[in-house]
């Protein structure tokens, strides 16, 4: 404690990083950022922009490099990625700032940010284009978690020729995520011809009776083959699910 002390009084520390270290977390006008997730965990502290404004979106944002040297804001659009951007540039001006508009992710890294590396691949597959949000959120975690991440995208049932051709380059995954909408027939079909663990992502794609992603979420809960299924359009949840195996995996190899 007393080094930590000594830190903030040399201003080698700041009062948020200091309280970071003591409590774990670091308070903020929008709530407690949870420092000590990552360590915990394995899986970095999401801060998710839906339900927030957006000033205090980039007050958790400044917390969360202040303390951790990154950040990871997820359902941002894009008033909050402007009010994140300008409090960044006021605090960090030096840091890496990545906005996916798809995925709806806003990535911060510090420059003194080392990133996890892992020794395993994840790759993130879609249906269709209309699965490419919660498949990037997934892609985005797994990233930050430090897997390799490989997209493969637009192999849905409705044309299972195009699955085939994928075929062989998705059973050199270590981990799946399999997002789809509509019915959800994908993951089952896929489970059925991988030996990997597959996460499978309903998305609220499709209307009428079941849409929403309700008819892909029962499917996917019925499904024969066996597979994990997550909420619908979840995929900050699958891709640290799949980053959870990958971390296993890659320990595993290290040994």
């Amino acid at each position: 404690m007393r080094d930590i002390l000594d830190a903030v009084a040399d201003g080698e520390l700041s009062p948020t990083a200091a309280e970071a270290e003591l409590r774990g977390y670091a308070r903020t006008d929008a709530g407690r950022f949870d420092a000590a997730r990552a360590a915990r965990t394995g899986i970095p502290e999401g801060i998710i922009a839906a339900g927030k404004t957006p000033e205090e979106t980039a007050s958790m944002a400044v917390a969360a490099v202040e303390t951790t040297e990154c950040a990871l804001v997820t359902r941002a659009d894009a008033t909050t990625v402007e009010a994140c951007r300008t409090r960044l540039d006021e605090r960090f001006p030096d840091a890496d700032v990545a906005y996916d508009d798809r995925a709806r992710t806003l990535v911060v890294h510090a420059p003194e940010y080392e990133p996890p590396s892992l020794s395993a691949t994840a790759v993130v597959v879609t249906a269709g284009t209309s699965d490419a949000f919660p498949a990037g959120e997934a892609a985005v975690v797994l990233e930050e978690i430090g897997a390799r991440v490989e997209r493969i995208d637009d192999v849905g049932v409705a044309g299972i020729a195009r699955l085939f051709d994928r075929l062989d380059a998705i059973r050199e995954a270590d981990v799946l995520v399999v997002a789809a909408g509509r019915e959800g027939a994908l993951p089952t079909v896929l489970a059925g011809l991988v030996d990997v663990p597959l996460i499978a992502v309903p998305v609220s794609t499709g209307y009428g009776h079941g849409g929403s992603g309700e008819a892909a979420l029962a499917g996917m809960l019925q499904s024969c083959a066996p597979l994990m299924v997550v909420n619908i359009d979840a995929g900050f949840t699958a891709g640290a699910q799949a980053g959870l195996i990958a971390r296993s995996i890659s320990a595993a190899r290290a040994e």
